[in-house]
């Protein structure tokens, strides 16, 4: 029996395919996210903090082995054919599509009220009361620093393909960069903020809106750094470049949703 399923793994992989082998960091996962979630619904009655911390770093720890893992079945073992590499490449944007959908909801919810303001929020958009940020102060610095990221990580995407390992290398330097400032400007905007979260449904669109995206730059950013120490390493090439690849498309759409947000919650709540 174990014979036969070794010669068919060999006979499966011999079409470009990839077995994926046992794992347990899927179920560790799954477990450590039920943990984080019912952590995060008891801190919102009060109490669970711990729980939710706790959820959190096994929850991180989990996808770390997780794709440490894959890392090393793609580098080092030569699992990663070009046909299984499609698949993660198709996979991750089947992803991002699930992601635009995601805002998607939000945008509907902000234009639900912004284009007929109910009398709750006195007939007017932004709701009465409630003074929205300029959007040509941080925000339009935000975006520039944003578009500069893109613009620099195409260069670094382009030295990718052309060979150039010190333009790679340059090239996510100044856009991890870029990211890291972009972050600290966004934590300056939301403690200089005139309104919070629970300020009507603008506060908790613009808020939500403007949280997702950026815990996508976190993400994102993470994304980047780890291809940069993999591009130092050797470890993604012109040949071999599926990991970097999909950070780069990530980054690509989170500057995409940014300049909607900026246009929608930015500036058309301002005029």
């Amino acid at each position: 029996m174990t014979l036969q399923i070794l010669n068919d793994r060999k006979n499966f992989q011999s079409h470009g395919e990839h077995l994926v082998s046992p794992s347990p960091w899927p179920l560790l996962t799954a477990f450590a996210l039920f943990y984080m979630a019912i952590g995060a619904s008891s801190y919102f009655h009060g109490y669970g903090g711990t729980t939710l911390v706790l959820g959190f770093l096994t929850t991180a720890y989990g996808i770390q082995l997780w794709l440490r893992d894959v890392i090393i079945e793609g580098t080092y073992k030569g699992d990663h054919t070009s046909r299984a590499s499609y698949g993660y490449l198709l996979g991750f944007i089947l992803f991002i599509i699930s992601e635009v959908f995601a805002f998607l909801s939000i945008f509907w919810a902000y234009a639900h009220s912004a284009l007929v303001p109910s009398v709750e929020l006195g007939g007017v958009w932004p709701a009465a009361g409630i003074a929205p940020i300029d959007a040509f102060g941080l925000p339009l610095l935000n975006t520039a620093l944003l578009l500069s990221s893109g613009a620099f990580l195409t260069v670094a995407h382009h030295g990718l393909v052309a060979r150039s390992r010190t333009l790679t290398i340059r090239g996510l330097i100044i856009t991890i960069l870029l990211a890291f400032l972009f972050t600290a400007c966004q934590v300056i905007e939301y403690y200089s903020a005139p309104f919070s979260i629970t300020d009507s449904v603008y506060g908790s669109t613009f808020f939500g809106g403007t949280g997702i995206h950026g815990l996508h730059i976190v993400i994102g950013t993470i994304f980047l750094i780890v291809g940069l120490f993999r591009v130092i390493n050797y470890n993604s090439t012109a040949q071999h470049s599926v990991g970097l690849e999909i950070g780069i498309l990530y980054w690509h759409f989170v500057d995409v949703v940014w300049i909607a947000l900026f246009a929608v919650m930015y500036y058309w709540a301002a005029q």
